[in-house]
C-alpha cells in the first residue's frame, strides 16, 4: 500500500527531514565538543565542597541527556527517510493505513497514525510498563 502523499509534499517532507538531520548532527557535534571543553569531571576533582561536586555531576549529566535526546531524534529521521525511500512513509507501521497529511506536516518523523499512536502511549507510557 502506498501513501496517498503528492510528490510535491513528499519532496518538501524529504526536505525537512534532511534539514532536520542535518541541524541535529552539527548540535550533537557542537555539544560533544562543548562538553569535551567543559571537562564536568575535572570541574568536580577541584572542587572541595559536596554541593559543588553535586552540581558539577548534574550538569554532566544533563549535557549527556540532551546529546541523548537529540540522538533519539536522529534515529526517528533516519527511520522516516528509510520508510520514504522504500515507499511506506506515510503509512502507519502498526496497521498500514495512511497518517493523515497534518499529522506528517507537524510531525514528519510520524511512524504510526493517531489511533495507534494513542493506544501505544496508552499501552507503553504509564508507570510500571517498560518503554522499550
Amino acid at each position: 500500500m502506498q501513501s496517498t502523499l503528492s510528490q510535491t509534499q513528499l519532496h518538501d517532507l524529504n526536505e525537512t527531514l534532511e534539514a532536520r538531520f542535518r541541524e541535529l548532527w552539527e548540535t550533537i557535534h557542537q555539544e560533544l565538543h562543548s562538553s569535551d571543553e567543559e571537562q564536568y569531571s575535572d570541574l568536580a576533582g577541584r572542587v572541595h565542597d559536596r554541593g559543588d561536586e553535586s552540581v558539577a555531576d548534574l550538569l554532566a549529566d544533563v549535557n549527556l541527556a540532551v546529546i541523548d535526546h537529540h540522538v533519539e531524534e536522529i534515529r526517528e529521521v533516519e527511520a522516516a527517510i528509510l520508510r520514504m525511500s522504500a515507499g511506506t512513509f506515510g503509512l502507519c507501521v502498526d496497521c498500514g493505513q495512511e497518517v493523515a497529511a497534518e499529522r506528517l506536516t507537524a510531525y514528519p518523523t510520524a511512524a504510526r497514525c493517531l489511533r495507534c499512536q494513542s493506544q501505544r502511549e496508552r499501552n507503553y507510557a504509564q508507570p510500571g510498563h517498560s518503554k522499550l
